[in-house]
């Protein structure tokens, strides 16, 4: 009679261990932060908060998806190296070229003659907004006019090249998820 409890005791103890342990493991990976979410964005996402409104500019291309870069006082070969990477990703959209705009920021003092290869539209940069883009970075905004997505200043055409690729995968991931036309 004895050995026949045990066994109860043994069996409803595998039991609770079989769904008690799963809880508790669970518990600790993600308290000790052992797991980390996987992202599929290649560029850095920008906090949700920041829009053109909130930077002091009205939306030049409302209702589109802009590329956006602000455009310096001295456009070097990575300055060139940035337009031409816009300009090819733009290309690549195919069909959903019409959907985005890249879009070119531009100060009084911006070197204007970099843009002569390409057609691109300009808008003038509210002050906050130039401030924010402090360095040579391209900007994915919705056609709401927030901030996306963020893809710093890198140096060498390998990286420029690989940058371009990760800023096309991401706009067309965007363009695929998106219910704003």
């Amino acid at each position: 009679m004895n050995s026949q409890n045990k066994t109860k005791y043994r069996a409803l103890g595998l039991l609770l261990l079989a769904f008690i342990a799963p809880v508790v493991i669970a518990k600790l990976v993600l308290s000790l932060h052992w797991y980390h979410g996987g992202a599929t964005n290649h560029g850095e996402l920008i906090s949700p908060e920041t829009s053109y409104a909130s930077l002091g500019m009205t939306n030049p291309m409302p209702k589109e998806w802009q590329l956006l870069y602000l455009l310096p006082a001295q456009c070097d070969d990575a300055c060139r190296e940035r337009l031409y990477i816009l300009r090819q990703s733009h290309t690549a959209l195919g069909p959903d070229q019409a959907r985005v705009a890249p879009l070119i920021l531009v100060n009084p003092d911006s070197d204007l003659t970099a843009l002569s290869d390409f057609d691109f539209n300009t808008q003038p940069a509210s002050q906050s907004l130039k401030e924010w883009l402090d360095q040579q970075q391209l900007i994915i905004v919705d056609p709401l006019g927030s901030l996306v997505l963020r893809y710093p200043q890198v140096q060498g055409k390998a990286a420029h090249l690989s940058q371009g690729k990760a800023l096309f995968a991401d706009l067309r991931k965007l363009l695929k998820l998106s219910r704003v036309d």
